[in-house]
């Protein structure tokens, strides 16, 4: 099993054992466990299979749930979560990805009602049912119907990090057939959206029609879909994601390449302009209408150049301007993942983060950083052990006396400040003003109507001290839909403030997506791309997200605040 595996059937048992009504510190163990689980380092499995090694090492992992993991690694499962399993039908869970009830309210409609699946909710919402339950009520009703829409729109979709994680696992396999000359992802994926439905791969070469082979014969292929002489589709994984490799001859690969990316609307913009041109183009080349004659099709260059048109980067590929901006030379140059100098947003064991300042420092530095930002939360997510504002100035002036100490590039003293319901930061003034970058972060209270949400926000804004606004929207991809407020009005009031909006690299966010970085960068707004991170290994995993997330917005590097030489960032961030 993968860490990720054994920390959704622990967080799964605390949201049974919640229902049922037990022990709340039992209930938090299990979730601290799972929390610990899926961001360790190294694999559970690894661990209990090494006889020098105790599990217990992990945080959060004690005797008893050592037991749990043992069990749970050799047989898949384990006592306590078989007898709740017994006790509540297993499609209970479902319930748990519909915003709005709780563990709480779950156990409610399943005591009254005996509801255990998402239709069955749905239906007593639409009954009007929901609202007669104690603490329920029509608004709550709404909300519930409008989460299950929501829900069905996402099912089958994946993050683009569990994409990039099964292309990387599945392009060295496949490389290792031999007489492979070309393998590579198209689809979503090359294009960076927030999430896929679907993986295609395309190979070329000799061994090509072996790699077919190879590919359904894979260990992770649960299902074997279909496979034909040029084309082989599985389910890869128990997550199920559907994977198609097609195999093609050397001069088609930049025309399938092209092809399979996408999206379907640039494509059909595409083809018009082959027909008008008196060719036709298609996954295998661009040819002449009049007589088949190959135009062009080995790469992807010469395609569009066939096509009077400079080569468009996938990013842009979704039908928002990009052909005409490509006739006209106006594509942007977008900005690289090497353009980055610094990362402005991550967290230390000082709150719920996983490595020490000096260790998120040496990480950032192996990555080629000038300088860092530390971002440690604020007191209100107490969970967290937020800083108060005391350990807010003292870890200040911690930074400047690490500063003089000759580190190998620079520390800032920040904070990822909670922003409180009616607007006002976290934290008073005072102590916000010794630090040198505060990030104003949206954590709660996330259920309020648009117009108080963006009155929230717009308050939120005069604060003097606020430098980046994080994670704009609250979005939690497959789990939590963006929070309403008036998006434009912010993002002007940002760029007039002179704020930077935050693209927020982590996976499970990538917040603000592509189409809301365009809005806001034609509004005047600046960025900061950011990591979000926990521990080391999310300082390089999380940055390209979030630099994707600026290239579908079209920003340059110059639209970006931490693609500044240490010297020019200082000046940016100084407080007028």
């Amino acid at each position: 099993m993968e860490n990720r595996e054994f920390a959704r059937v622990l967080a799964e048992t605390a949201d049974l054992m919640e229902i049922a009504g037990e022990d709340g510190f039992r209930i938090r163990s299990y979730r601290n466990a799972a929390s610990a689980i899926e961001g360790y380092p190294e694999r559970v499995d690894d661990i209990l299979a090494n006889p020098e090694r105790k599990v217990t090492d992990i945080p959060g992992v004690g005797k008893g749930l050592a037991s749990v993991l043992e069990e749970l690694s050799r047989r898949g499962s384990f006592e306590k979560r078989d007898a709740l399993l017994a006790q509540f039908p297993p499609t209970l869970l479902d319930l748990f990805k519909i915003q709005g009830l709780g563990p709480k309210g779950i156990a409610l409609v399943y005591q009254h009602y005996k509801v255990a699946t998402i239709d069955e909710l749905e239906r007593i919402c639409k009954e009007q049912k929901l609202r007669e339950l104690p603490r329920m009520g029509a608004k709550l009703e709404e909300k519930v119907l409008k989460s299950i829409a929501q829900y069905r729109q996402r099912t089958g979709r994946f993050l683009l990090s569990f994409g990039q994680k099964v292309a990387g696992e599945l392009i060295p396999y496949l490389s290792e057939t031999g007489g492979i000359e070309k393998i590579a992802a198209a689809g979503s994926l090359r294009r960076g959206k927030d999430t896929i439905g679907d993986l295609d791969l395309l190979v070329t070469g000799p061994g090509a029609a072996d790699a077919l082979d190879r590919f359904v014969q894979h260990p992770k292929a649960h299902t074997v879909l279909g496979k034909g002489p040029n084309k082989a589709s599985i389910q890869y994984g128990l997550e199920g994601l559907q994977v198609d490799l097609r195999a093609l001859p050397h001069e088609s690969y930049g025309a399938a390449m092209q092809y399979f990316t996408g999206s379907k609307e640039h494509n059909i913009l595409l083809r018009s302009r082959a027909l008008k041109l008196g060719v036709t183009l298609n996954e295998y080349g661009l040819f002449r209408v009049d007589d088949q004659q190959r135009v062009a099709g080995e790469t992807e260059e010469e395609v569009y150049a066939a096509l009077g048109l400079a080569w468009i980067p996938p990013e842009l590929r979704e039908n928002c301007g990009e052909i005409e901006a490509s006739l006209e030379g106006r594509l942007p140059a977008l900005i690289e993942l090497s353009d980055i100098r610094g990362d402005l947003h991550m967290h230390t064991t000082e709150t719920d983060g996983r490595a020490t300042l000096e260790e998120m420092a040496e990480a950032a530095h192996a990555l080629g950083y000038q300088y860092i930002a530390i971002t440690d939360h604020s007191k209100a997510l107490a969970m967290a052990n937020g800083l108060d504002e005391k350990r807010a100035v003292a870890f200040a002036k911690q930074v400047r006396d690490l500063n003089r100490s000759g580190l190998p590039l620079r520390i800032f003293s920040g904070l990822e400040c909670d922003i409180k319901r009616n607007g006002e930061m976290d934290l008073a003034e005072d102590a916000l003003a010794e630090l040198d970058i505060v990030i104003g972060s949206v954590h709660s209270h996330m259920n309020l109507e648009a117009t108080e949400m963006t009155d929230r926000l717009m308050r939120a804004l005069e604060s003097p001290s606020m430098r980046v606004m994080g994670h704009p929207t609250g979005r939690i991809l497959l789990n939590r839909d963006p929070f309403p407020f008036d998006f434009e009005r912010v993002a002007s009031q940002a760029a007039r403030r002179n704020v930077y909006l935050e693209i927020n690299g982590s996976p499970e966010r990538l917040d603000l997506s592509g189409a809301m970085v365009r809005t806001a960068k034609a509004l005047g707004a600046k960025f900061a791309i950011s990591t979000d991170s926990h521990q080391t290994k999310h300082l390089g995993i999380n940055m390209p997200f979030g630099v994707s997330m600026a290239r579908r917005g079209w920003l340059e590097a110059r639209d970006v605040l931490n693609t500044l030489p240490l010297a020019e960032f200082e000046k940016a961030i100084h407080k007028s």
